[in-house]
């Protein structure tokens, strides 16, 4: 639940009190989510009571009504600690609420949108599977319509939350001839709903993925976000575009708290009887690693201040995604190299960071896939931005 003073504060005031609780709690509660191999609950109560989960949702929704540039401001702040706090959150106010607040129905947007502001009800992105992943068609999810409903049939894989979801928002084919795609309003206790955690993670440990099976669940129509068939993709590219900016702050987010580590560390480090900050290759690494992020920083707010004019820029938005998530990995790798040993062995948080940032170049489609669609835009692109073509 939000503490009710967060409603009072200005956007200034906000900014400050998130900027105190990651330097106060998150940062300091890694150590202990890592003992535990997952964020513990009193920091979840906590990110509900400063009000994180109602970042994206508008007031009449029970959230904070902040505007995009505003929720990428806040994302660089909170993302300064481990990315596994945010991603108990981020589907929640991305992918499936953005959904819900755009094409839900009355009934949908009533019965959910409240809770999911104040923390009460987690929500999964269930759309993934074997044969689905960058292409989002190949979905094999079966919605068999029923007198009185539906029933879902088929498995998703690494779908965040979904070990702990209150909700699902599953992917599904529903037209006879198989090729539409809707979506669905799951409760994750529904019976013929299990989640499997995966034996390992390489990054993101205490934040696992899980996988989904889906064995005739019923489901009633009003579970049917929107009330319509057929607009599934239409409803997942809604919260697809406002995850992938939340995706390229976070980036943004961890490459600054990584860079912060690596320039304390080299300047309390010394070799030859200097400190190595004053090596010219160490200092090379780290000035490069400086000019990136502030880079990505820039262009991530100006996607944000697009996206407030009213129309999501989808392809700067896929820019800033594919360049943010690549530099932080860049930074992340410097970083290690800067620590040497230590970059390997031992707890500082730069190795962990390093694994956590590999795995943004995968969420929200991998790099290849935002090189590919970028370069099928180019030559419209060019026209309408003015550069030479």
């Amino acid at each position: 639940m939000i503490d009710p003073s967060i409603r009072d504060m200005g956007f200034d005031e906000y900014l400050a009190a998130v900027r105190r609780f990651t330097d106060e709690e998150l940062i300091p509660g890694e150590p202990e989510m890592v003992r535990l191999g997952h964020v513990p609950e009193h920091l979840v109560d906590r990110i509900a009571e400063i009000g994180l989960f109602g970042l994206t949702l508008p007031r009449e929704h029970g959230g904070l009504g902040w505007t995009v540039e505003q929720q990428v401001r806040l994302t660089f702040e909170f993302t300064r600690a481990s990315a596994v706090y945010r991603s108990r959150f981020s589907t929640t106010i991305g992918l499936v609420s953005q959904a819900i607040a755009a094409y839900g129905t009355a009934t949908q947007r009533e019965k959910y949108l409240d809770a999911m502001a104040n923390g009460n009800c987690v929500a999964s992105f269930a759309l993934t599977e074997l044969e689905a992943g960058t292409d989002a068609t190949a979905v094999r999810t079966t919605a068999r319509a029923t007198v009185d409903g539906y029933v879902l049939n088929g498995s998703k894989r690494f779908i965040t939350n979904a070990a702990w979801a209150d909700v699902l928002l599953v992917f599904a084919r529903t037209a006879p001839a198989g090729r539409a795609l809707s979506a669905f309003l799951v409760d994750r206790t529904a019976p013929g709903v299990t989640t499997r955690l995966p034996e390992q993670m390489n990054g993101h440990a205490e934040g696992p993925v899980a996988e989904i099976e889906l064995e005739n669940v019923h489901v009633d129509r009003d579970a049917l976000l929107g009330g319509t068939e057929g607009n599934g993709l239409k409803h997942a590219m809604r919260g697809i575009n406002h995850a992938r900016t939340h995706v390229a702050a976070t980036a943004v987010g961890q490459a600054s708290r990584i860079l912060h580590e690596a320039s304390d560390y080299a300047a309390g480090r010394h070799q030859f009887g200097h400190p190595i900050a004053e090596f010219g290759a160490v200092q090379a690494m780290l000035g490069r690693s400086y000019a990136e992020l502030e880079a990505g920083r820039a262009l991530v707010l100006d996607c944000a201040r697009e996206f407030d004019r009213g129309v999501p820029p989808k392809e700067r938005i896929s820019a800033a995604k594919l360049y943010c998530t690549e530099m932080a990995s860049e930074v992340a790798d410097r970083a290690v190299q800067v620590l040497g040993g230590e970059g390997i062995v031992g707890h500082n948080p730069v190795p962990r960071m390093w694994r956590d940032v590999r795995a943004l170049r995968i969420y929200e489609g991998v790099s290849q896939l935002h090189e590919r669609n970028l370069a099928r835009a180019l030559p419209a692109l060019l026209t309408t931005t003015g550069l030479p073509g």
